[in-house]
């Protein structure tokens, strides 16, 4: 069951995913050469870096291809129809956070499959989630979502870790994996809506020398 699982959360991670990098490309009135390829390096980018990093051969994509004509044809579909949503930029948000709810899941899962530890397990998780959301907006000229200051990130690891964690408890797969998506949803949902974000650096004036000659 949670093989069964594991593998719908993936083809729609990466179906979500291909959308958000289409969008991209519509914000940037690209050809539909340029709406393939975004969609696809978004698509199967996070999954490719968590591959190559675990040693998993071949990455999962050259196995199954489907996955790049998924990314392809999801292309073809925004390129016409793009222009439909009031705010294509707010549906980039929310497929984003439902993307990277389905990857800290999926990437979580891969790196236990490969007999990684618990906590390489969460690494992956967040790195599924989030590289290619982050190659699609360095290619398309926007500053990533991660760089930003809503929780993003933090959504991914602890969705990532709570299915980790209720895993290694020895609650079922399935029950697991939809606890992680959840708690990924709702968090970055709420950051969206809510505009949370985690505490930042505030600078401070330097010191200057003659307090230092007084320490």
């Amino acid at each position: 069951m949670i093989a069964t699982l594991i593998v719908v959360l993936d083809l729609l991670g990466v179906a979500v995913f291909a959308v958000t990098g289409a969008l991209i490309a519509s914000r940037k009135q690209m050809d539909i050469v340029g709406f393939a390829f975004l969609a696809t390096v978004t698509g199967i980018g996070g999954g490719t870096l968590r591959d190559l990093v675990l040693g998993v051969q071949p990455v999962f994509w050259v196995h199954k291809p489907v996955y790049v004509v998924v990314c392809i044809a999801i292309a073809a579909i925004v390129f016409f129809t793009a222009h439909i949503p009031e705010s294509r930029y707010r549906l980039l948000l929310w497929l984003d956070a439902l993307g990277l709810s389905f990857f800290c899941v999926v990437g979580a899962d891969k790196a236990l499959d490969a007999d990684a530890g618990w906590f390489i397990a969460v690494v992956m998780g967040v790195i599924t989630a989030t590289f290619g959301g982050i190659v699609r907006d360095v290619l398309g000229g926007e500053v990533p979502i991660i760089l930003r200051k809503e929780i993003y990130a933090t959504a991914a690891l602890a969705g990532s870790g709570i299915f980790v964690g209720a895993f290694a408890a020895g609650i079922p797969g399935t029950l697991a994996a939809l606890a992680g998506f959840a708690v990924c949803l709702i968090i970055r949902g709420a950051a969206l809506r809510r505009g949370w974000s985690l505490p930042t650096y505030r600078p401070r004036p330097a010191r200057n020398p003659d307090e230092l000659d007084r320490q």
